[in-house]
């Protein structure tokens, strides 16, 4: 059984939970995993600016830091589980994005949870071809849940 668990750790209120949980799931259940589990914890700009510092040196707030457990080759983890490792998701970032790119923050903090799974599955985006790859499976998982922009 795959286990999606949210944080929210911003003062703000957090309806989305709900909706993000069935997201991550359908992510889970495309790319066929089992046993697989995840934490995407909300955090503020201030947050994520000094994750965003600390663990990849850039000095400045993003929307979403993901921390791939399965890279670390030092973990042990029991056979047939799957701890994919932690996503942050900027609540401050997400909201200015929304309004940039002209849909609601649901959508929004959607996609920013199926795009942090997909780094936690070894998925970039640093050339052309990689983006094309990763936001096409990306945009599968939000339409095949009914989220479009």
């Amino acid at each position: 059984m795959n286990e999606v668990a949210i944080y929210n750790e911003t003062k703000e209120e957090f309806p989305y939970k709900d909706i993000i949980e069935k997201v991550a799931d359908k992510a889970f259940e495309i790319e066929r995993l089992k046993n697989a589990s995840c934490s995407i914890i909300i955090v503020d700009n201030d947050y994520i600016h000094k994750l965003n510092k600390e663990y990849r040196g850039i000095d400045r707030a993003t929307d979403v830091i993901s921390f791939a457990l399965e890279d670390d080759k030092s973990m042990v983890i029991p056979d047939n589980i799957r701890l994919l490792g932690d996503i942050y998701i900027s609540l401050d970032k997400a909201k200015e994005q929304a309004v940039l790119y002209g849909h609601s923050l649901e959508r929004e903090l959607c996609f920013l949870a199926v795009h942090g799974i997909y780094h936690l599955l070894g998925y970039d985006h640093e050339t052309e071809e990689e983006s094309k790859v990763m936001f096409k499976k990306q945009e599968e998982v939000l339409e095949a849940y009914g989220i479009t922009r």
